[in-house]
């Protein structure tokens, strides 16, 4: 799990500015880390009128400007021993906290919530897209496979999103072009957690594909029973 927590900042690093008219000034700070790796990070950036400003550097301890206004803030906070306070805040009590909330909120955040998977296609010659919706954590993976062996040429692996409740949704396409009729049923789409050994199998079947004008049937596999069936007439 790779979790992010905001900290407030108590030190007063300080911007001399003289302009007129109304801007907008920006400030983000926090932290991350991975439970499994125990890798971290940290950030603390400046933004105004939404272009970067200036932004700590956590490795080297020194602040990065890409602008030639905050040149003197750089050269003044690399003395000042800004670098030491920002590198205990972040490495140290940020870390604290958001293992301290994680912690918290464990029975809910480690809680697995299985997707509902669809086979989607908009033509019969186009591809078969493989759509899996309403998974948490995004941790997750899902491909294609042919006589069990996860295949590679002719798929096209789509980025993870988020739904508006929290849960996330993501799809993976096979090219047909080149599968026989009769090398319909060496195929099937996997969708596998990355914490969890159990997989949603669903088997590249005319009868399951989702399109204009017909229904759709996820089998049950594994341990997540699924079943969805969908049927509608175009008036």
């Amino acid at each position: 799990m790779s979790c992010c927590f905001d900290v407030i900042s108590l030190h007063p690093n300080i911007f001399y500015v003289f302009i007129s008219g109304v801007h907008i000034f920006q400030r983000t700070n926090g932290c991350f880390w991975d439970d499994e790796t125990e890798e971290f990070d940290g950030f603390n950036e400046y933004g105004y009128d939404g272009d970067d400003l200036i932004r700590f550097d956590l490795k080297t301890l020194t602040w990065i400007s890409p602008r030639h206004q905050t040149v003197i803030n750089k050269h003044n906070w690399d003395r000042d021993g800004s670098s030491l306070f920002w590198k205990h805040a972040l490495t140290e009590d940020c870390i604290h906290f958001l293992k301290l909330y994680l912690n918290y909120g464990k029975s809910s955040l480690q809680t697995a919530v299985h997707p509902s998977v669809s086979l989607l296609q908009k033509t019969p010659s186009s591809v078969v897209t493989c759509h899996a919706t309403g998974f948490y954590p995004e941790r997750a993976t899902m491909f294609w496979r042919k006589d069990g062996q996860e295949l590679h040429e002719g798929v096209e692996k789509g980025e993870i999103l988020p739904n508006n409740d929290g849960t996330f949704q993501m799809s993976v396409d096979l090219n047909i072009s080149s599968v026989t009729a009769e090398d319909w049923r060496r195929h099937d789409c996997s969708f596998l957690f990355a914490s969890l050994k159990d997989s949603i199998t669903t088997r590249l079947d005319r009868t399951m594909i989702r399109t204009n004008q017909g229904m759709i049937q996820v089998e049950k596999k594994g341990s997540f029973p699924l079943v969805f069936v969908f049927h509608w007439n175009n008036s």
